[in-house]
């Protein structure tokens, strides 16, 4: 009745998500790393340790282009009429199995998807980080494919997911549009994963940009409204108009254009401050992440810009 698809580029994490799951499921485990001959190093076997879900795992490869494209060779390849994906650094709870089985049965043939429940652990001793506070979004996310379980009846009416979506990102929100488009219903379950918390260094929060690329698809296939249609505000025009004073007050230097440099650059200040702020405050305010914080709001804006102005071309072509 239901396979398990994790994609993965042969994180460690595979580990736990494995051994999290019942040795009764059927799982395919896709490798979405790049061919050997392509990165020039030797292959590595992703399930070299013994899983106490070895026994029903199958490995395929998807050749690296991407988790959207890794779900759909893994969804592909199953044959039973519920497909459920997890993400590689998620931990189902214990029962999850039997809670899915409940979450999925009887539901009427409307219901194309169900989404389990995600629990991010935070430190009880602290306020979280910016870096936490980003990853504890999920818990509140609509369909993220961390564990969300789909109708195969309904993927192969929707064409599963779109491979233009490069990365880990919108790729889940574009398929839950089209299921919602195509009348289908999405629900929640009572399953539940926990999605750890990993601190992912000085500059993840700008890598996160590169996600504003694809944003850019999903304004050009779902309009204008699609950020309220799956409930996630941006910040980008106000990204843009620092971006711009900076430019102006950088370009009014050069020119020896004293005042507008003076201008430009102080109203820069302020709204970079004011983001810095707005990271910093919910945060644990300690020296190390005010620091983060200060350097990443500065560098964050005209990232962002980048990236979606490269996302804008590429559509476009």
């Amino acid at each position: 009745m239901i396979t398990v698809v994790v994609p993965t580029i042969g994180r460690p994490s595979l580990a736990a998500t494995l051994a999290a799951l019942d040795p009764d499921l059927d799982v395919i485990v896709v490798d979405d790393r790049p061919p050997p001959s392509a990165t020039g190093e030797p292959g590595v076997g992703l399930l070299e340790r013994p899983a106490p879900a070895a026994g029903r795992v199958r490995v395929l490869r998807s050749g690296g282009g991407g988790p959207a494209a890794a779900r759909n060779v893994g969804w592909r390849a199953a044959r039973t009429p519920w497909i459920v994906f997890l993400d590689d650094d998620v931990v189902p709870r214990p029962g999850w199995a039997d809670a899915l089985r409940a979450d999925l049965a009887g539901l009427p043939d409307e219901v194309a998807g169900s989404q389990g429940r995600i629990e991010v652990p935070l430190p009880h001793d602290r306020r979280p980080t910016d870096a936490e506070r980003n990853t504890a979004g999920l818990a509140t996310a609509d369909w993220i494919t961390a564990d969300m379980a789909y109708r195969r009846s309904a993927l192969e009416r929707t064409g599963g997911f779109d491979e233009r979506f490069p990365r880990a990102y919108r790729e889940d929100a574009d398929l839950a549009l089209r299921m919602i488009e195509a009348g289908y219903r999405l629900v929640r379950g009572e399953r539940v994963t926990v999605h750890p918390v990993r601190d992912g260094g000085l500059w993840h929060s700008v890598r996160l940009q590169r996600g504003n690329a694809d944003d850019a698809l999903m304004r050009r296939l779902h309009g204008r409204d699609w950020r309220a249609a799956i409930g996630a505000p941006g910040r980008l025009r106000r990204h843009a108009l620092v971006t711009g004073l900076g430019a102006v007050a950088l370009g009014a230097a050069a020119l020896r254009s004293g005042r507008v440099a003076v201008l430009a650059g102080a109203v820069w200040a302020l709204l970079t401050a004011e983001f810095a702020w707005a990271r910093i405050a919910p945060g644990p305010r300690t020296g190390r992440e005010i620091g983060r914080m200060a350097v990443t709001s500065a560098v964050i804006p005209p990232v962002a810009c980048a990236h979606r102005l490269r996302g804008e071309l590429r559509v476009r072509r």
